[in-house]
């Protein structure tokens, strides 16, 4: 008889700056209602939502030299998991857990840590923002830490990049890391 594998759905930093804030992004935008549709009919085990989390000193970060438009600051409007998001979460069916994770950085060791925490099969859905940033990062952490015990997809049409052709870019990637893209 075969086990049951824990599914998770990983939502990464679907949050106000990425969408309608300081990192404004229209594929953004448009990828929000799936994203909640997607959420409200998880019927799996558990949901962990990260949350790109930068303090009031962000320009002054390594990051912040290379990105230089304040986004994400703990405690701003901007740092919030999009509104529809929040609600849809707030309704997960029962059962489902929830867990967020603040993240300093693209990929979040502590989002690997919470996956390697929990024992047996794994199967992983990945969607959010930034496709060829924060995604294919933690997509990859993911992959390199869960190698022999987890699947992976990534959910084009919950994703958007910086531009078109960058989300094009990193699905590519993460299928050639033997990710599954819809």
């Amino acid at each position: 008889m075969e086990k049951k594998k824990t599914r998770i759905l990983v939502l990464i930093d679907v949050q106000k700056d990425f969408i309608d804030g300081a990192l404004s992004n229209p594929d953004a935008q448009a990828a929000v209602p799936a994203i909640v549709r997607k959420v409200e009919a998880f019927d799996g085990d558990l949901v962990l939502a990260t949350r790109d989390t930068h303090g009031p000193d962000y320009l002054s970060t390594r990051e912040g030299l290379q990105l230089p438009v304040a986004h994400c600051i703990a405690g701003t409007p901007g740092h919030a998991l999009d509104s529809r998001v929040q609600a849809a979460l707030d309704r997960l069916r029962p059962g489902v857990q929830l867990k967020v994770v603040d993240k300093p950085t693209f990929g979040s060791l502590d989002l690997v840590a919470q996956l390697q925490a929990i024992p047996g099969e794994l199967d992983v859905e990945i969607c959010g923002f930034c496709t060829d940033i924060c995604v294919v990062s933690n997509a990859l952490l993911l992959k390199a830490a869960l190698y022999d015990r987890a699947d992976f997809c990534v959910d084009a049409a919950c994703c958007a990049g910086v531009t078109p052709e960058k989300h094009a870019a990193a699905l590519e990637t993460m299928r050639s890391c033997q990710i599954a893209v819809r």
